[in-house]
């Protein structure tokens, strides 16, 4: 491994319920500025992910600026996005769509511990927030389900270090995510339409 940190990677594409279930994160050197890596259930560290999805809600939750949280529902449950004054982009889009939308939202993964809660909470913050069509939301989840059992197939602890800290972290019933994969794609031929895109202009 080179001494050269990334600063850009690619976007695992993960479904809501497993992106809720992977609440363990890790660098893979102790350089200060070496990225923040989310451990997927099924065996795959993820620095940055795409998801998709309606968006329900929106709401700004800032006291002295904007803070936007948006809710954004998958197949499989929901995700949570965060953005503010260093993700102006993002929070600007995020001021401008009305819900319901299908959107799209490439973001980094982060992991929230409330001194109030055993749960660690997992959102996503946001470097793009994008209205889609249905076609491509139906697209994301399509690939998603790919890839989600290319890494539930290749999952081995024995030869993975990643699948091996994900069996020593998550203890993941893979068979609840191979469910989830056929729930989700089940539902592409059954779903009425959310929403037809709009944004401001």
């Amino acid at each position: 491994m080179s001494g050269a940190i990334p600063t850009r990677e690619v976007a695992r594409r993960v479904f809501a319920a497993e992106f809720n279930d992977a609440t363990h994160t890790f660098r893979e050197s102790d350089n200060e500025r070496a990225p923040i890596y989310l451990l997927l259930p099924t065996g795959a560290r993820a620095n940055r992910v795409m998801v998709a999805g309606t968006l329900t809600e929106k709401d700004n939750i800032g006291d002295d600026s904007e803070y936007w949280r948006g809710r954004v529902v998958d197949p499989t449950g929901t995700f949570f996005a965060y953005a503010g004054q260093y993700q102006p982009e993002a929070a600007a889009a995020l001021r401008e769509i009305e819900p319901p939308a299908y959107v799209t939202i490439v973001g980094k993964p982060r992991t929230y511990d409330p001194e109030d809660s055993e749960d660690i909470l997992v959102s996503v913050q946001p470097e793009s927030v994008s209205v889609v069509t249905a076609a491509t939301r139906d697209r994301w989840v399509v690939e998603t389900a790919e890839q989600t059992l290319d890494r539930i197939e290749g999952f081995a602890p024995e030869a993975s270090s990643y699948a091996a800290m994900a069996q020593e972290r998550h203890e993941p019933v893979l068979e609840t995510y191979r469910n989830q994969v056929i729930s989700a794609l089940e539902s592409l031929d059954t779903a009425e339409p959310a929403a037809s895109p709009a944004v401001e202009s």
